[in-house]
C-alpha cells in the first residue's frame, strides 16, 4: 500500500499527526531551492512569526506558531515558491498581532504582502452559521473572489484550513460540524478544481468524520478488513502484473492505491451501492515513462486479465479539467477479485495528488510570479472562467454562487470543436451554451449547430463525446429572449442578458426622444408654432439645453418624455405668447393659495389650489399642476400616470420656501419573503421613526411566498420618506418599497 495513504488513512483513525519543526520544513524546501536569499528570506519569515506570535496559543494549548509551521510543511510539500512559503508562514499575522501590511510589504516584499492581504480580509469574515441552509451566499462569495486574486491565495488558505481541520478535536462538537460543512461546501470543490487530490481527500475523511462519526468509523472498518482480507490477493496480482513487465523491458513502479472513506461513503450512502459493490476500493497503480508506455501495459494486462465492460477510461487522451491524467481499467484477478488498475507517467502521478500546486512547482531560475497566474489560466481553463466571473461579479451573491456551483464546479460534460479541442460545459447544456463558451461574438451570430455531422436544433441538449460545430452569420439576427428558456451556463444566460438590455435600451431611446418631440410640438402648437423644423430651431439653443442643463436636443427631448422637464416650462423660458388660451378656470374667491397650501402657481392670482390624492405629493417631490374643470389648480407628483397624457392642461406649480412643519399622508407598498415577525419588525422601525400610521395591511401570496403590506403614513417631506425607505430596505427579507398612486 501507498506509505503516505497509508499514513494519512492511520492518522485520520487513530487521531493523531506527527508535529513539524521548522527544521522539517527546512529540509523539504532545500531540496528544491538553493537560492540564498530565497533561503534567507523564509528563515526570515519563521524568525518574524515567534517574535510576532509569541505569549499566543491555540485551544489545544500548543504555541500559535506551529499552526503556521505545519502550514509551511504542507506548502513545502507541494514545492511551493518563496513567495508563497513566506506568506504561509505569515497569513496570521496582520489579523492576530495588529502589524500593519506595509511592514510586511517593507520587509518581504509585494507579492508576499498581496497574499496577506488578501487572507487576512478572508479571514476576517468569520463564517459561523449553525447550518448549511443558514450560510450566507455573500460570505462563501467573498471567499471566492479573494481566491480568484491570485492562485496562490488558494493553496495557502487550502494548506491551512488543512491543518485546522487536522487538530479540530480541540474545539466544541457544535463548532467541528460548523468547520467541517463549511470545508465540503467551500474548500473541498475549489482543491477538486484545482486538482490537489492530496489536501482534497483528506479534507473530505476530516470533514466526514464530524459530520457523520458512526458511518465514518463503520467505512473505515469495512476497509480495514477488506485490506487484511485481500492484501495476498492483491500482492501476488501485482507480482504477476511485474514478471509480465519485466519480460518486455518496460519500466514501472507499482503502488497499491486505497480508495478514500469519503469516496465510498459517497457511493454506499448517494449512489446506493453495497461495500461488495464497490470495485475499487483496492487498486493498483502502475507508473511508467511514456504516454506510449502506458498504452502497451495496458494492452499486456487485457491480455492477461479479462476486464470488466464498461469500466474502461482513458484520461489521457481526454484529461479531466483540472489536469488529471490516467487510464483506469477494471480486471477480473486469478482468484476471482475485481480489482481497478490505474496506469499513469511518473509526470501525471505527480499531477494526480498535487494538481496545479505540481505542475508549478518552484523551478529556480524559471520562475516568474507576475507570469504564473496567466499561466494558469491558459492553462485550466474553468480557472479562467473562474476569474472572469469574479472579476464581472455585479454584487449578487446568491446568482454568483449559483452560477460557481453550476458552470465551474458542476461541470461534467466534455465535448469537441471540429479541431479535436475540448470544451467544458455545466449538465444539461445546449448548442448554444457551447456557441458562448467559445465566444460571446460566436454566440452572438448563431444561426444553426451541428451535432456529430447532424443539423439540431439549437436547444439540443449536449452529451460527453458530441463533437459541435456552430453555424454563424454577419447577418444573423441575434439573441431573442426564448433563448433564455433553454441555455443554462452562467456566462451564456449573461450575455444573452447584457445584449437584449443594449438592444431594448437603444430601441426604448428612440422611441422616448420621438415621443418627448412630439410632446413638444403639441404644446409649441398653443403658442402659433405649428411647424415641425420651427419648433426644433426655438428648441435647439445653447442656451435654452443650458438652462435645462442638457448637452443634446436628443437629451432634452428624453428628458421631457421622462417628465423631467416640462414643456411648458420651456416655452415659459422662451417668453412665447399664447395665442389659443388656458381652459376655462373657475375661480374660486377663498384664497387657498395662502397660508393653508404648501404650493403656489405664478401669474394665476386667486384660486383653488389641492394637493392630488392619487398620487399624494409631499414637499420635496417634483410636481406639476393641472387645471381641473371648476375645481382650480390639482397638485400632482410629475410622474403620477393620471396625468401622463395631459399636455395642455398642465401649469408650473412650486412648494413654498418657508413650510412649516407638517405631516403629509403617504401610502406606501412593501413586498417581501414570507417570516415570522415580518409585520412587526415593519411596525418597530415605523415607531422609531416617529412615523404616524394610520392604516396597515398584509396579505400572502401562497404560491410566491412573497408578502405584501400596504400601509398609510404622514411623513414632512420627501427626504424624510426616503429615509423610511432606506430603513425598511435593511429589515430582513425586504424585496422592495414603493408609494402607491392610486
Amino acid at each position: 500500500m501507498d506509505d503516505a495513504k497509508l499514513e494519512t488513512t492511520t492518522a485520520l483513525i487513530n487521531g493523531g499527526y506527527p508535529l513539524h519543526s521548522f527544521e522539517d520544513v527546512q529540509s523539504l524546501y532545500e531540496v528544491y531551492i538553493s537560492n540564498q536569499n530565497d533561503r534567507d528570506k523564509i528563515k526570515k519569515a519563521y524568525d518574524y512569526i515567534l517574535e510576532k506570535h509569541k505569549n499566543q496559543f491555540r485551544r489545544s494549548g500548543e504555541p500559535y506558531y506551529h499552526h503556521l509551521v505545519e502550514v509551511a510543511y504542507i506548502l513545502a510539500s507541494l514545492q511551493c515558491g518563496p513567495v508563497t512559503l513566506c506568506a504561509g508562514l505569515l497569513h496570521d499575522v496582520v489579523e492576530d498581532t495588529n502589524t500593519p501590511l506595509k511592514e510586511i510589504e517593507n520587509l518581504f516584499g509585494k507579492d508576499v504582502a498581496k497574499i496577506v492581504d488578501s487572507l487576512t480580509k478572508i479571514q476576517r469574515l468569520k463564517l459561523s452559521r449553525i447550518s448549511k441552509e443558514e450560510f450566507e451566499a455573500a460570505d462563501h462569495m467573498k471567499i471566492f473572489l479573494g481566491m480568484a486574486q491570485d492562485v496562490r491565495v488558494i493553496i495557502v488558505k487550502l494548506a491551512d484550513r488543512l491543518h485546522n481541520m487536522r487538530t479540530l478535536e480541540a474545539l466544541s462538537k457544535e463548532r467541528q460540524q460548523i468547520i467541517s460543512r463549511e470545508t465540503l461546501d467551500v474548500f473541498v470543490p475549489i482543491a477538486h478544481r484545482l486538482g490537489i487530490n492530496i489536501i482534497k481527500s483528506e479534507l473530505e475523511d476530516l470533514a466526514l468524520k464530524y459530520l457523520e462519526p458512526d458511518k465514518y468509523l463503520e467505512i473505515s472498518k469495512l476497509l480495514s478488513n477488506r485490506f487484511k482480507l485481500r492484501k495476498k490477493s492483491l500482492d501476488s496480482l501485482a507480482k504477476r502484473i511485474a514478471d509480465i513487465l519485466f519480460e518486455h523491458n518496460i519500466p514501472f513502479d507499482i503502488k497499491t492505491r486505497i480508495k478514500s472513506i469519503f469516496s465510498i461513503y459517497e457511493k454506499m450512502y448517494h449512489k446506493g451501492k453495497k461495500f461488495d459493490e464497490i470495485y475499487d476500493v483496492l487498486a493498483l497503480r502502475i507508473i511508467t515513462k511514456t504516454e506510449l508506455q502506458c498504452y502497451e501495459i495496458l494492452g499486456l494486462i487485457h491480455q492477461t486479465y479479462r476486464p470488466i465492460p464498461g469500466r474502461f477510461k482513458d484520461y489521457i487522451a481526454m484529461p479531466k479539467p483540472n489536469m488529471y491524467q490516467s487510464l483506469h481499467t477494471c480486471i477480473v484477478s486469478g482468484d476471482g477479485n475485481i480489482y481497478e488498475v490505474q496506469i499513469r507517467t511518473d509526470k501525471m502521478d505527480e499531477v494526480a495528488e498535487s494538481g496545479v500546486a505540481a505542475h508549478w512547482a518552484y523551478k529556480e531560475g524559471s520562475y516568474n510570479s507576475q507570469k504564473e497566474q496567466r499561466e494558469i489560466e491558459n492553462q485550466l481553463h474553468w480557472f479562467r472562467d473562474f476569474v472572469s466571473m469574479s472579476d464581472d461579479n455585479d454584487g449578487d451573491a446568491q446568482e454568483y454562487m449559483e452560477s460557481l456551483t453550476n458552470d465551474i464546479f458542476g461541470a461534467n460534460v466534455y465535448v469537441f470543436t471540429p479541431k479535436g479541442k475540448v470544451v467544458e460545459l455545466p449538465r444539461g447544456a445546449t448548442c448554444l451554451d457551447f456557441a458562448y463558451k467559445i465566444h460571446t461574438k460566436v454566440g452572438e451570430s448563431t444561426t444553426g449547430a451541428i451535432i456529430n455531422n447532424i443539423m439540431v436544433p439549437l436547444n439540443t441538449k449536449l452529451k460527453t463525446g458530441d463533437v459541435v460545430e456552430i453555424k454563424t452569420s454577419k447577418n444573423a439576427s441575434g439573441p431573442n429572449e426564448k433563448w433564455l428558456d433553454f441555455v443554462v451556463s452562467h456566462n451564456a444566460k449573461s450575455n444573452i442578458k447584457k445584449y437584449l438590455y443594449k438592444k431594448n435600451a437603444a430601441f426604448m431611446r428612440q422611441e422616448n426622444i420621438l415621443k418627448g418631440k412630439n410632446i413638444c410640438i403639441d404644446a409649441f402648437r398653443d403658442r402659433g408654432v405649428t411647424n415641425e423644423n420651427e419648433v426644433v430651431k426655438y428648441i435647439d439653443k445653447k442656451e435654452v439645453l443650458s438652462q435645462f442643463n442638457q448637452d443634446s436636443l436628443e437629451n432634452l427631448f428624453l428628458a421631457v418624455a421622462n417628465k423631467e422637464i416640462l414643456p411648458s416650462s420651456i416655452i415659459e423660458f422662451l417668453g412665447l405668447k399664447k395665442t389659443t388660451g388656458l381652459p376655462n378656470v373657475k375661480i374660486n374667491k377663498t384664497d387657498l393659495s395662502g397660508d393653508n397650501c404648501p404650493v403656489y402657481c405664478k401669474g394665476v392670482g386667486k384660486i383653488m389650489i389641492n394637493l392630488a390624492s392619487c398620487c399624494n405629493p409631499i414637499p420635496g417631490d417634483q410636481i406639476v399642476g393641472y387645471i381641473t374643470r371648476g375645481k382650480g389648480i390639482s397638485v400632482h407628483r410629475i410622474n403620477c400616470p393620471n396625468i401622463a397624457k395631459e399636455k395642455l392642461r398642465l401649469v408650473n406649480v412650486y412648494w413654498k420656501e418657508d413650510l412649516k412643519n407638517k405631516a403629509y399622508q403617504v401610502d406606501i407598498c412593501i413586498e417581501a419573503s414570507d417570516r415570522n415577525s415580518l409585520l412587526n419588525d415593519v411596525m418597530s422601525l415605523l415607531a422609531t421613526q416617529n412615523v404616524s400610521l394610520t392604516a396597515i395591511n398584509a396579505k400572502l401570496n401562497t404560491q410566491t411566498l412573497i408578502t405584501t403590506i400596504t400601509a398609510t403614513i404622514h411623513v414632512e417631506n420627501a427626504n424624510k420618506l426616503q429615509t423610511i425607505f432606506n430603513g425598511l430596505l435593511s429589515l430582513k427579507g425586504v424585496i422592495s418599497v414603493s408609494r402607491v398612486i392610486h
